[in-house]
């Protein structure tokens, strides 16, 4: 017998993805084709704020987002642009939409109907997770029991009409980025995944009902700590056969598999030495490839450069050329589980497992997860607060950023081309087709389709057919969002930030007592206001500072995410604070430090400094420092005791007048 007839059969890869999206549908589309044609082998579709929280670029809210961390897509002619010359019916697309799932999907099926595809051939995934849009990346828009029903609504309309569509996308990855540990993660997302399939067990028959459990997939993520991924990954695999079979009475295995995507952390990169980050990335892949039982479907990496900006064609790239790599050159897929057995990762697995269930437990005893959303949010944030905790004490060790922090210049992030930057003249090209697009429709049967969502929406029927309506009658994201918040509401989620004077005050004696002493100048407590303006929904930054000011003695205001610069100058007038922080994270901070620093002026409280934090490119910072701003602040900023002093310094009217 020959060699070749020796060796196993290989296993057939993972999908190939890469997340991308900027600038407009149609710079996307390019880039889209470009990645296919380097042999990436699924889309992976990010859209910017306004799109993910239901708003038109031309919306106020929507000032400085457009095309930033993602695509626009306003109207059918978007996303026909931006699926130009790619033919539906035989790719495999995942879009990362939550609060605006059903009319992103809407405009996907009209797009595909037109391009002549058999809808029922349709494969890909909207994520449509909208529990940890409350908890972790804020892109929410109603409460959570009506947005509970839309995620259902669009289960059972794929069920009957896209039977190969993965109608949900449980998304534990945005959780560990909010500092879960990996039996939070583990835990949040299954208990997310019950509320969704409880839900939907009204709204598909008994039959069909197991066949639904196994179009549930999840999205997770792999951090650095290798081992941990591995056996958490195989806890996954195993507690949700469990749940299955258990608790739903899944009889068929193949109902009861675990299917899952897979980013790797993007919450580890570092702005220090970011040539590192290629090989923390390759580590993270390895944790979600290696063991076959628990081995992803689909995985798309994060560029090395993405702690610096948006990265280039050429870093995706490098990205995707890793994949490729590991599934072709080596011989990873021709092998069993290679780590069956290991009493180690046996051993891990089941602890995983048991402090998983705990928390389950706890969450079931609230409710389910729809009830239990503020005390999760709060162990977020307290997990949180440990992991930046032992970075900065340097029990977690951070190469090039607590350690081994001497380096060489980096060639690779010389040059004003290191990263790209979305075109300025791109909103203004997408703002003229928005104006363009709403001339051109038929408002008679715009208005007649948003008259069909409205009465989907108070009846109680499934949204997706008017959905569909409205998206062939060329109805804008705006106004589709508009229909839901009206029938629905607005929601504020919790924050996880309690205001209380707080009792976790180790390590924080100095930092108190120079608060004590400013504060008795001052002639009360040293205030600080912490905002963040704009769409952008990572909170996890801001609530790190909010906290550790609050633990360092400091009266704190914080409400949250999605803030207009006037909302803050308001909350400025109220509270009269002494400093105040701005948290942007989408790169649309040159706009709106602009915007809160004219309105503050012009409302008298020009006096007040201000602060701010985010992704931020040198020379950014450097306008940001010319505006006005007193302190900048970038990934590499990571010891929040460095920025209290400076919060402490800004506001000591001794210090003042000194200068």
């Amino acid at each position: 017998m020959s060699q070749m007839q020796q060796t196993r059969e290989k296993d057939r890869p993972w999908l190939f993805r890469t997340y991308a999206g900027h600038s407009t549908a149609a710079a996307s589309n390019a880039l889209y084709r470009a990645n296919l044609a380097k042999g990436q082998t699924g889309l992976s579709v990010a859209f910017d704020l306004p799109t993910q929280t239901g708003y038109d670029s031309d919306h106020v809210l929507a000032t400085g987002e457009v095309g930033k961390v993602g695509v626009p897509v306003c109207h059918l002619g978007d996303m026909r642009a931006l699926f130009d010359q790619i033919p539906l019916e035989q790719m495999n697309t995942s879009m990362t939409i939550n609060a605006t799932a059903p009319w992103l999907l809407a405009l996907y099926i009209a797009v595909a109907e037109e391009q002549g595809a058999d809808v029922t051939q349709l494969q890909g995934t909207v994520q449509n997770d909208i529990i940890k849009e409350y908890l972790s990346r804020g892109t929410y828009i109603c409460p959570p029991e009506p947005s509970l029903r839309m995620i259902t609504d669009v289960a059972a309309y794929t069920r009957e009409h896209l039977p190969k569509w993965n109608p949900m996308n449980v998304c534990s990855y945005h959780l560990q980025e909010a500092g879960a540990t990996p039996e939070q993660e583990l835990a949040f997302a299954l208990a997310t995944a019950t509320a969704v399939l409880d839900d939907l067990r009204g709204k598909v028959s008994e039959a069909d009902f197991p066949a639904m459990v196994g179009r549930i997939s999840f999205f997770v993520n792999a951090g650095i700590r290798f081992v941990t991924e591995i056996c958490k990954m195989r806890a996954f695999v195993e507690l949700w056969d469990e749940i299955c079979e258990t608790r739903y009475g899944v009889t068929d295995p193949k109902y009861r598999r675990f299917r899952y995507g897979v980013q790797v952390n993007s919450l580890g990169l570092t702005e220090q030495q970011p040539e590192n980050n290629v090989y923390r990335i390759l580590v993270e892949m390895l944790a979600v490839t290696l063991s076959k039982k628990a081995r992803a479907r689909a995985v798309q990496l994060p560029a090395w450069n993405e702690a610096l900006g948006l990265p280039r064609p050429w870093d995706q790239q490098w990205s995707l050329r890793m994949q490729q790599i590991l599934a072709y050159e080596t011989d990873l897929l021709e092998f069993d589980d290679i780590f069956d057995e290991n009493p180690a990762i046996e051993r891990k697995t089941e602890e995983l497992k048991t402090n998983a269930r705990r928390e389950l437990d706890q969450i079931d005893a609230m409710g389910g997860a729809v009830k239990a959303i503020e005390f999760m949010k709060s162990r977020l944030v307290a997990a949180n607060s440990d992991r930046i905790a032992n970075i900065e004490s340097g029990t977690t060790t951070i190469v090039g950023v607590n350690r081994w922090t001497e380096a060489e210049p980096s060639p690779l992030t010389a040059g004003d081309d290191s990263i790209m930057t979305v075109d300025a003249a791109a909103e203004a090209d997408q703002l003229a087709r928005l104006s363009a697009w709403r001339e051109s429709r038929d408002s008679t049967a715009v208005a007649a389709a948003l008259a069909q969502l409205r009465q989907a929406a108070a009846d109680g029927s499934n949204v997706m057919p008017a959905s569909i309506a409205c998206a062939r009658a060329g109805v804008t994201t705006g106004e589709w969002a508009d229909e839901i918040r009206a029938a629905f509401g607005q929601y504020r989620a919790p924050t996880g930030v309690s205001p209380n004077p707080s009792n976790r005050t180790e390590g924080l004696e100095d930092l108190r007592a120079e608060v004590d002493t400013v504060s008795a100048r001052l002639g009360r407590r040293l205030a600080f206001l912490m905002a963040k303006p704009g769409l952008d929904g990572h909170s996890n930054g801001a609530e790190q500072i909010a906290t550790r000011a609050r633990d360092c003695g400091m009266e704190i205001t914080y409400d949250g995410i999605r803030l207009t610069p006037q909302e803050i100058v308001n909350a400025a007038l109220e509270k009269r604070p002494h400093v105040i922080g701005l948290s942007i994270l989408s790169g649309s901070h040159m706009p709106l430090a602009e915007e809160v620093l004219k309105r503050l002026a012009e409302n008298g409280l020009a006096d007040i400094p201000v602060v701010a934090g985010g992704i931020i490119p040198a020379n950014d910072a450097e306008k940001l420092r010319a505006l006005g701003v007193a302190r900048v602040y970038t990934p590499k900023d990571f010891e929040l005791n460095t920025i209290m002093r400076d919060l402490i310094l800004l506001a000591d009217p001794a210090k003042i007048a000194a200068e």
